[in-house]
This record gives C-alpha cells, structure tokens and sequence, in this order.
C-alpha cells in the first residue's frame, strides 16, 4: 500500500509525518512512491506492520513471504506477542439514549456515527429512511449535492448498511502528477446509478453475519465498539459478507469498482482531496490530522465530515477493498467504470489509505495492491451495488 510504499522512504524526504496531537494546517504531497518489484514490495508490507502489536499481521507477512529477508523476525515478534499477558478487557461503551428519527435530517455535525442521511430521487423498491441520530448522540450534516447527480439514502433490510445512491456522470480519473500508479489521468464514463455504503462496514455489522454463520469471527479485533469500521478481512472474506447481505436483503451487493469508488470519494470534486488542493486537519481520520485519533485503531465510522455526496471515511480510516484486479498503471483500463478484472488478480486494488497514514495519503486517488486471501489490521471495506 502506499501506506507501506511512504514508510518505505523511497523519495520520501518532501514528507514530513505529523503524529497525532499538532493540528496542522497544509501537508506537503508526497512525490514518487511505489517502486513495481517485489523486493521493493516486501520491504513495504513489512514497513507497513514492524510496530504492530497484532499477531495476525505478522502472520500475514509470513503468508506473503515465508522465505522473507524478515522472516525470522515476524516468527520471534510472534512468539513475544504470544507470550505477553493479555491486556485488561475494555469495557464497554455506554449506551446512548435513542433519538426518535424525524422527518428531516439533523443540520450540525460534532461526533462518530454510523448509519443514514438526506434524500432526493431514488428507484421505486429501495426504503428511504429519515436519518437517526448517530451511535453516539453526535449529529450530522446533511450533504450537499453534489454537481455530478443527485444524492440518496438508502437501507434494504434492517441489518443492511446504510447506502447513498448516486447517479453518475463522467469524471476524471488518476493524477498525472502524483504515484506512477495513478497513470495516467483518464476519462470515465460513468453510466449506471449505483448505490455506496455512506460508511465502511462496521464491526456490529460483521457480527450480524458470523451470528449468521457465515462469515468468520476475527479474535484480533477483541472487545471493541461495534461502530468502529470492520478491519483484519481479506477480500475473500469480504466477498463472503456481500453473499450474506445478498442473502438476507435479496439484492445483488457487491463491492464498489475502483472506477465507482473514486467516482464516491471525489464527491463531484477534481481537486486532490474532496474539501480542497490542500490538506488541512479535521477532514480525515489519519496521523496528525486531528482528533478523534489513536495509532491502536480507527475511530468510530462518520467521525469526521462527509463529502459533498453524503459519503465519510472515504479518506483514511481503513484502507478499502473494490472489485478490481491490481494493475500498475491505468494504461488500458476500463472507461466504462466497471471493474477491471483482468490481469494478475492474485493482487486487489485497495483506496483511501487509513488512520495510520499521514496526509500525503488522504489524496483522492491514492491506491495500493494486496493479496486477496490476507488479512491486514488496517483493510476493511463499504458496500456497494447496481441500481439498473
């Protein structure tokens, strides 16, 4: 991930992190970042996961490369962490009192939240619902909409995530200016309203499905708060949540094509980052870009502000799986939007990069690979699907 390829210190020197307590204002871009070969790659995911207290990501290391120059290291890391006394158990967060939804969405924004939002237009069969008051008592903005289409909540089923339904146009896509990987800057024609989740899947959400029998327990994340974003899921245990909400709400989910989710993080926008050409703190939930922020995990879902399409978290929180295959450069992909799956599919596209990143992450376009089949304490993933 561009995660590991800063941490890397490949052409790094312009980037200067900022942890977590100053606010500051502007971040310098980073320039050039990922290097295309294998042992630049291994360096990075090891880099990405060398301070981790989580066995799991070492684990993960060893699945990517058992015979790795760090090999040796990630088993001894392993066995210390084993070997540690267990840490005291949270405990568990208070429950807020429950809001009566009313017909108009709340107009001040402070705090978490997972679930809703505004509404427009919408397709005949899909429950627009008025948007209740977050997880935590905190309130919401209600988006704008934005100048590519119109803006829409949207639930299927009462364990089903909260979706906003977008009616796309076409966008540019990429920077020439930034990671060779997000080469070159492309036209997509957008042509199918599709819906997204307006957050990440949470961790409360997940758990619907492993009491559904379907999808794994993840020991790793331990007694957390159910609004905080899913994360530790491989994309082939992503894809087994999508066939469970298909099951239960009889709609065909998936995830967002990388096209769709750029499309969504972008909000109708073209510069680097949704609010501006500038990073600026209170915008995302990443390293020294304000509060809520913890270097052991994200914060809730929707702690920050959404984009002008009614969509939070798209940048930072948990890097997020789409559909696509990996592929280097955008030289020859899809204009049409749809995923591009094609190519070395071993490695899938993840975006948004995570709270452990610093600003120079937080780019609309910025994007990484990783194995399908591993798991890695900072991915996670939202739902999306066709509205035709």
């Amino acid at each position: 991930m561009r995660l590991l390829i800063l941490c890397s210190l490949m052409a790094l020197a312009a980037v200067a992190p900022v942890r977590a307590h100053g606010l500051p204002t502007t971040f310098q871009v980073a320039g050039v970042l990922p290097k295309n070969s294998a042992e630049q790659f291994e360096l990075a995911f090891w880099n990405s996961v060398k301070d981790s207290k989580q066995v799991g990501d070492y684990e993960a290391y060893l699945q990517a490369y058992p015979k790795g120059r760090f090999a040796s290291l990630a088993r001894t890391r392993i066995q210390q962490l084993k070997a540690a006394p267990p840490p005291a158990p949270a405990p568990a967060p208070a429950k807020p009192a429950e809001s009566k939804p009313s017909g108009t969405p709340p107009q001040t924004k402070t705090a978490p939240k997972p679930p809703p939002q505004a509404q427009p237009t919408r397709p005949p069969d899909h429950k627009i619902r008025p948007v209740p008051a977050p997880v935590d008592g905190g309130r919401e903005e209600a988006p704008a909409a934005g100048p590519a289409g119109s803006v829409a909540t949207m639930k299927d089923c009462d364990v089903c995530p909260v979706m906003v339904a977008l009616s796309p146009r076409p966008f540019m896509m990429g920077n020439n200016s930034s990671d060779p990987s997000e080469r070159p800057a492309h036209k997509v024609a957008l042509h199918t309203p599709f819906a997204i989740g307006k957050y990440e899947v949470t961790v409360g959400q997940w758990n619907q499905c492993v009491r559904g029998s379907v999808c794994p327990t993840m020991p790793s994340l331990g007694n957390v708060p159910e609004n905080l974003p899913m994360r530790d899921v491989s994309w082939d245990e992503a894809q087994l949540y999508l066939k469970w909400l298909g099951t239960v709400s009889g709609k065909p989910y998936r995830l967002p094509t990388e096209a769709e989710w750029e499309y969504a993080a972008r909000g109708g926008t073209t510069t680097r980052y949704w609010w501006g050409q500038e990073m600026k703190g209170g915008n995302s939930s990443c390293a020294g870009c304000g509060m809520p922020w913890s270097e052991e995990r994200p914060p809730p879902v929707g702690s920050f502000p959404a984009n002008p399409f009614g969509l939070n978290d798209m940048n930072g929180s948990v890097w997020e799986w789409v559909q696509d295959c990996w592929h280097s450069t955008y030289k020859g992909a899809p204009a049409d939007g749809s995923a591009w799956v094609e190519g070395n599919c071993q490695a899938r596209v993840i975006r948004g990069g995570s709270w452990r990143e610093n600003g120079s992450y937080m780019l609309s376009t910025t994007r990484f690979k990783y194995d399908a089949s591993v798991r890695q304490s900072q991915n996670g993933f939202r739902v999306a699907r066709s509205l035709d």
